[in-house]
């Protein structure tokens, strides 16, 4: 079976400078929040250009400190996208504040710009943008339409990690940028983790609080905080990873393009289309299918994974029943969410494995 990434192949290229790397933090006596999490912050931050950078437990919690230390809670309303990981309204939901969903667009499957100021409302506090499979939002649009209501723009970057708008790397391009290090990101640990990007230094000082117990001195709280403090051997990883981060995301554009092409005059099968203006970093590739269920069964029967992003609208999951959305709100959001196929794209897929692949689905194409 072809995987939808490879994570032990990962872990082989780069396995004994891991080995070393933990075992230095293992000699050394200091496992959480120590010099290792300071330089991953530094390394961080300097990457994509923010003053500040706190690592945190993963990255719903970054987006839940960001939110906090934002003071957005309770009656305050925050728009994103319906199309997304669960985490991103989670966290709306976790700080007391509440989720309004606006749709998205068929080409880039990230929030309508054009969409947001009807749905903004005296209770509107924030945006929260993802920047959705490795592609960044239409960030300039957001963030005019955010100033003229004044308005915290928070980028969900959590799968994004490298990726460019117009030049400049995601998680800089608002008040705050939220990633995750979960192990099947761009940029993944042998675990959890997560990292606010911020050139806000009150934002950063409260969220470095936050994730401390409400603390600055031990045994001293301020507030009621959280414990979302990153582990060392989890900063050492990222270290090592972040040195092969953008040959990673190269190799992941090299085979997209070879997929788009493949594919782009097939009949059943439509590849994504990136925006010229930015970088896709291609965290999933994923398809459009006429016949999306058919698809992955002739694919799984040829040995090749693949993946469903998403099954279920944000808007019309059992959690948020009581927000009164109903089928047919987002039609764009709902329409891609019984369309999309992801198919297996990472650094280690080997050329012969992808022509494989690209084989399966011509086939598949001839035959609906």
């Amino acid at each position: 079976m072809i995987p939808l990434i490879n994570l032990k192949r990962q872990f082989t290229t780069i396995e004994k400078d891991i080995l070393a790397a933990v075992s230095d933090v293992l000699r050394s006596g200091n496992y959480i929040l120590g010099p290792k999490v300071s330089e991953l912050e530094r390394q961080v931050a300097s990457r994509i250009g923010t003053d500040e950078a706190v690592a945190v437990g993963n990255g719903t919690d970054a987006l839940l400190l960001t939110l906090e230390a934002l003071g957005i809670g309770e009656g305050d309303e925050v728009i994103t996208s319906p199309f997304t990981f669960f985490a991103t309204a989670e966290a709306i939901t976790r700080v007391g504040a509440t989720p309004v969903f606006v749709d998205i667009t068929s080409d880039s499957f990230t929030i309508d710009p054009k969409k947001i100021p009807d749905k903004i409302t005296p209770s509107t506090k924030a945006i929260i943008p993802v920047h959705l499979f490795g592609q960044a939002a239409d960030m300039d649009e957001i963030n005019a339409i955010a100033k003229q209501h004044d308005l915290t723009v928070i980028e969900d970057a959590c799968q994004a990690f490298g990726a460019l708008y117009k030049g400049m790397p995601v998680g800089s391009l608002a008040d705050a940028g939220c990633f995750s290090f979960f192990p099947t990101k761009n940029l993944g640990t042998l675990g959890d983790g997560g990292m606010v990007t911020t050139s806000d230094e009150r934002i950063a000082a409260k969220i470095r609080k936050l994730r401390a117990h409400g603390s600055n001195r031990k045994y001293y709280h301020d507030t009621i905080g959280y414990n979302s403090r990153l582990d060392e051997m989890h900063a050492a990883i990222l270290l090592i990873c972040l040195q092969h981060i953008e040959d990673w995301n190269n190799r992941r554009a090299k085979l997209a393009n070879n997929y788009t092409e493949a594919f782009s005059t097939l009949h059943t099968i439509k590849p994504p289309r990136p925006k010229s203006d930015r970088t896709h970093i291609y965290h999933l590739y994923c398809l459009e299918a006429d016949h999306r269920d058919e698809a992955s069964v002739f694919l799984q029967e040829r040995k090749i994974s693949t993946g469903i992003y998403y099954p279920c609208c944000l808007h019309l999951q059992v959690a948020y029943q009581k927000l009164g959305y109903n089928q047919g709100d987002f039609p764009e959001a709902e329409q891609l969410s019984n369309r999309l196929l992801a198919i297996p794209i990472h650094p280690f897929l080997e050329d012969e494995e992808q022509q494989s692949i690209i084989a399966a689905i011509r086939e598949m194409d001839e035959r609906q």
